[in-house]
This record gives structure tokens, C-alpha cells and sequence, in this order.
């Protein structure tokens, strides 16, 4: 028999820790919708988007395409092109520079951007590729700056320009490299961030990506490994004072659709509020060629949430939740009986997103069982 929860715990105890473990409200997003009503820029998110269909050599959403953010991780994209730069025709590189490269690529491997940054000329690197790939937006940090390779100034357009680069104009071996590494990005950054937030959220594979972000200090939660604090840092070209979380890639067979999707968020704004405001952003847009996954969106809510590989307290802990997250729910089913507090509850959510499961006692529903989520 499924037991429910206590009628005093849905009346009003939900709502309390809810709003105050996530700060702010959350209401349930669904794949399906009404019709497209442009680009949806959450409250209080300053927002640069393009999203250019190759198979029409057309923009598909165009939002302030070319403001400058400060480009945090975005930059590695320079930064391995650059290396790349002049060794062909094989491109080969030793090992330990190949794990390096791949790496900085893949999971995001902050001391690997910083090695290539200090070897190769800092801002130089900049320089050299804005002059190669004729973009616009594009500037190396700003003065009193010059090891901090993620203040380098980028913008959406800038971004799609480049990735239009690689798979249109690279030599073959640069770009398998390249796109390959961003076609195996890992769930977890070296600095214990999860990174699969805005397109690997947003839509089914096929797609390839490189994310950014600064300003979240040690709030992830990916593998229990701590981030080093923000850098202090002042007003200059672009805002480096603002959170920002950026996904940019391509989706779809044969990387039909480019997206570069930059975002400054409050400073007081989550890594996992920042993550839901994303991902809602990114899955407003026309996106030729991608494909939403199946589903329902739900508020989470508590901190270092586990997603596990069954319907059990006992069993191996995948990942853990970015704090009060909104997450894709593909099916749900009964379960080991979990209590926490006054809530009491057998069911359990799957997450196709982690590739795990979570009692649904941590998803922002009054009720025990979801309402549009199937059995499975």
C-alpha cells in the first residue's frame, strides 16, 4: 500500500522548507507547450543568444548576439585552436599533451587552460585567433588582468563564428580532435561542477559542448570536490562581478544547429537556480534539427540530494544534485520506503539526465505519485 504524507506537511510544511531551501519559486516546466513565444529570458538574467541552422546558413534566434560577457571557460575553444594552430598536417600531438588538450576540452581542466595561457603568450593566444577567425567581439582580459584567461570578452555571435570555423573550414584533424573531446564532455568538471547544464539538458543526443562558469565559489556538488573561491574582481569591459553560466555547442545530426548561449546571473543566485534558469532559457529556443527528451520538469529542493543507481538508500550514489535544481523526470515506480522529517514516501523519480533515481520526496510536488509522469 502506498502511504502518503502527512495532510499538516502538504497544507504548509512543503511550502515552508521548499521556499526556504530554494530561495525562490518554482513551478513545474513540461516538454510539451503552447506555441513559441520567442526567446524567454528569465527575471533578473542578462542573456546574449545565437542560434545559426547550418543546413539553411540562417540564424535561427538572434538576442543580443553581440554584447561581450566574460567568457569563462568558452575561451579553452581559443585556446586549443590556437595550439592546434601550426602543427599540421597530422596534428599530432605527445601523449601527455594529448591528455592535456583533452582534458581542458572535456572536463573543463582549469590548471590545463592555465599551462597553455602562461606557455603560449596569455593574451597573445587571444590575439592571434581574433585576427585568424576575423572575429568582432572578441578581446583578451582587461588591463591588471592578464592571467585570468576567463575574463577574455566573448560574445554569442563571436561564438557560433568560431564553432562555423570548426566544421566548416579546419583541417579534418583539428576538427575530429576538437569536436570529439566536446562530443565526450564529462557530467563532472575537474573543479566538481556538473556541467551538463543548458544543451545536454535541453535536448537528446546527438550534440557536442563547451560550458563556462565563474562566480559560483565551491558550490559543486558533482563529486564532492571543492571549487576554488572567486577571484576578486572589479568592474571593467565586461562585467566580472555577476555569476555567469554560459553552454554553447551544436545539436543535431551532422551539428546542424549551433548555440552559444551566455548568461549573467545575480551574485547571490545559486549554481543550481543559475543551471534551472539556463536550461528554461535554452529550451525556449528554435533549435533546427534538436530534439527535447521526453519528460516532466521539477522543482528540487535540499542540498547534496544523491541520485542513485536504484530505488534504494543502500544503493551506489551516481552523482548528487546541484541545490534545488529543476530536473527532467522521464518515469517514476515504487520503491525502498524513505522518510525525511514528516515526509514519507516509496515512490521514486528516474532522471534521465543523471541516469539514476531520487525519491520523489525531494521534488517540488505536494503529492507522493507525479501526475504526468508514467510508470516505468
Amino acid at each position: 500500500m502506498r502511504l502518503t504524507r502527512r495532510a499538516s506537511a502538504v497544507a504548509s510544511g512543503w511550502l515552508v522548507v521548499t521556499a526556504l531551501l530554494l530561495g525562490w519559486a518554482v513551478s513545474p516546466a513540461r516538454a510539451a507547450g503552447p506555441p513559441r513565444a520567442g526567446v524567454v529570458v528569465p527575471p533578473g538574467v542578462t542573456a546574449g543568444v545565437a542560434v545559426f541552422d547550418r543546413q539553411t546558413g540562417t540564424f535561427t534566434e538572434q538576442l543580443d548576439a553581440h554584447a561581450q560577457f566574460r567568457s569563462a571557460s568558452v575561451v579553452k575553444l581559443l585556446i586549443a585552436l590556437d595550439h592546434l594552430w601550426d602543427r599540421g598536417p597530422d596534428y599530432d600531438l605527445p601523449p601527455d599533451d594529448r591528455a592535456r588538450l583533452d582534458s581542458m576540452l572535456r572536463s573543463s581542466d582549469d590548471d590545463a587552460a592555465s599551462f597553455y595561457w602562461s606557455r603560449e603568450g596569455g593574451s597573445a593566444i587571444v590575439d592571434r585567433m581574433t585576427a585568424r577567425l576575423g572575429l568582432t567581439d572578441t578581446a583578451g582580459p582587461p588591463a591588471g588582468y592578464p592571467g585570468y584567461w576567463g575574463y577574455t570578452a566573448l560574445s554569442a555571435a563571436d561564438t557560433v563564428t568560431i564553432y562555423r570555423y570548426l566544421l566548416d573550414t579546419a583541417p579534418a584533424p583539428v576538427r575530429d580532435l576538437v569536436m570529439g573531446d566536446l562530443r565526450a564532455s564529462t557530467r563532472c568538471g575537474k573543479d566538481g561542477f556538473d556541467q551538463r547544464f543548458g544543451i545536454p539538458a535541453s535536448f537528446e543526443r546527438p550534440w557536442a559542448v563547451k560550458q563556462g562558469w565563474s562566480g559560483f565559489g565551491s558550490s559543486g556538488d558533482c563529486t564532492g570536490n571543492e571549487a576554488a573561491a572567486p577571484r576578486s574582481a572589479r568592474p571593467a569591459g565586461v562585467d566580472l562581478t555577476r555569476r555567469a553560466l554560459h553552454t554553447t555547442g551544436t545539436v543535431g545530426a551532422g551539428d546542424r544547429s549551433i548555440i552559444a548561449v551566455f548568461t549573467l546571473q545575480p551574485t547571490d543566485t545559486t549554481f543550481g537556480a543559475a543551471y534551472t534558469n539556463l536550461d528554461r532559457l535554452v529550451r525556449s529556443l528554435n533549435v533546427p534539427g534538436g530534439t527535447h527528451p521526453a519528460g516532466g520538469w521539477y522543482g528540487t529542493w535540499g542540498t547534496g540530494v544523491h541520485v542513485r543507481a536504484a530505488t534504494t538508500t543502500d544503493s551506489t550514489v551516481l552523482t548528487a544534485l546541484p541545490s534545488g535544481v529543476e530536473t527532467l523526470v522521464s518515469c517514476q515506480k515504487q520503491g525502498q520506503t524513505v522518510t525525511v522529517g514528516s515526509y514519507v514516501n516509496d515512490w521514486w523519480a528516474y532522471l534521465p539526465l543523471y541516469g539514476g533515481w531520487i525519491t520523489n520526496i525531494y521534488l517540488d510536488y505536494p503529492g507522493n505519485e507525479l501526475p504526468d509522469v508514467p510508470v516505468c
